[in-house]
């Protein structure tokens, strides 16, 4: 069941990260060409709707996406997907460093600096626990094999709650270094840092316009975008591609060659949902359903949390896999060891609250209003 769920939620996962990927792929060219300098944000805000509106646009740049991702694929574990990983990976921090000191070095920064970093405990709620538990699903991975998988193919030298922890840590650090570029140039510039999509796409090229050397920063930042979308485009594949060579003993050549061509018919709804299907209601009645917003609800929301679910009751009960199998795979070689004592906790408390996470994220999309928070 749980692989199942995993290689579905890979799937449509793929379809919503491959036009995320597609945009920042634009973004990045228009800005490295001076199509978004010296221009109002009227006039940006009309470039994004009008980028929006050209299929035919998206649909290159979203296959763009589609072939560069299974390209790396292509190449192997090691030779393609570790050492595109390393070479992003290591992009996206130099990139996020570098905006991040300038950021805060940006007059007027220091407001955003208070926003972020300063805890308002009066305005934490149910919601923002909600939301905030909601996304360490999504930004993990976890319910859908992401982990899983990778997991696969460390060395069993390595105990995996240390390799854990580092995966939450890094996770963490990128995080927080989004949050020193965001929130110090909204507030330098006096603009709203919860504005979604349009912050990314139309305030932040607005805010470089405004700054020396704007159309450097744009660059750098559509660039860094572009790395930390395509590590997941990548990975995701990843993921597909050694699903279909386990289970039908596929070659990787073939793999990659049917795996890209389905993920970009698969994909095509997204980016139709924005033009010639931009009438089309997913979700009759509910709002917010166009494709690409219905692929995120049914990862995020569905697939993520009740995987999770899945992979937790296995674990820790004796049903399952059991407690003893599990720690003795957890904890075999060297570094940190998963606690045995936390067998109550993670086989009745946290399936309890994942339960909840999936419950209440399903009534939050068909019925807000019986909510209490």
């Amino acid at each position: 069941i749980y692989g199942h769920i995993g290689i579905l939620g890979n799937l449509v996962l793929m379809m919503f990260y491959t036009t995320v990927a597609g945009w920042t792929l634009a973004y990045l060219y228009h800005s490295a060409a001076g199509h978004l300098t010296n221009k109002s944000a009227a006039d940006l805000g009309a470039f994004f709707g009008s980028l929006l509106g050209n299929t035919g646009e998206l649909t290159l740049w979203m296959f763009l996406a589609v072939f560069i991702g299974f390209l790396v694929c292509a190449g192997g574990l090691r030779r393609g997907v570790e050492n595109s990983a390393k070479f992003m990976m290591g992009g996206l921090f130099i990139v996020l460093v570098i905006l991040a000191v300038r950021a805060i070095t940006l007059p007027g920064a220091s407001a955003g600096l208070d926003f972020y970093l300063k805890p308002d405990m009066s305005k934490l709620n149910a919601a923002g626990v909600f939301a905030a538990m909601s996304q360490s699903f999504f930004t993990l991975s976890l319910g859908i094999g992401s982990m899983a998988i990778f997991g696969s193919y460390i060395s069993k030298q390595r105990a995996l709650a240390g390799e854990s922890i580092r995966v939450i840590g890094i996770d963490t650090f990128v995080a927080l270094m989004a949050g020193f570029i965001i929130f110090p140039t909204a507030a330098a510039f006096g603009v709203s840092p919860d504005a979604g999509p349009g912050l990314v796409f139309i305030t932040l090229p607005n805010i470089f316009n405004e700054m020396a050397g704007g159309q450097l920063w744009a660059v750098l930042f559509f660039l860094l975008l572009v790395f930390a979308a395509m590590t997941t485009v990548v990975a995701v594949f990843e993921n597909l591609i050694a699903y279909a060579m386990d289970e039908w003993g596929w070659s990787r050549r073939k793999t990659v060659i049917v795996e890209g061509v389905v993920v970009f018919l698969l994909s095509l709804p997204c980016v139709l949902g924005f033009g010639p299907w931009s009438s089309f209601q997913a979700l009759p009645g509910v709002e917010g359903s166009v494709f690409l917003d219905l692929w995120d609800f049914i990862v995020s929301y569905l697939l993520l949390p009740f995987g999770s679910l899945i992979i937790a009751l296995f674990c820790a009960n004796r049903y399952g896999w059991g407690w003893k199998k599990f720690l003795a795979e957890a904890n075999e070689g060297e570094g940190m060891k998963f606690p045995s004592g936390l067998r109550f906790y993670c086989g009745v408390i946290l399936p309890i609250i994942i339960g909840f996470v999936l419950v209440v994220g399903i009534m939050e999309k068909f019925w807000p209003n019986v909510l209490p928070f």
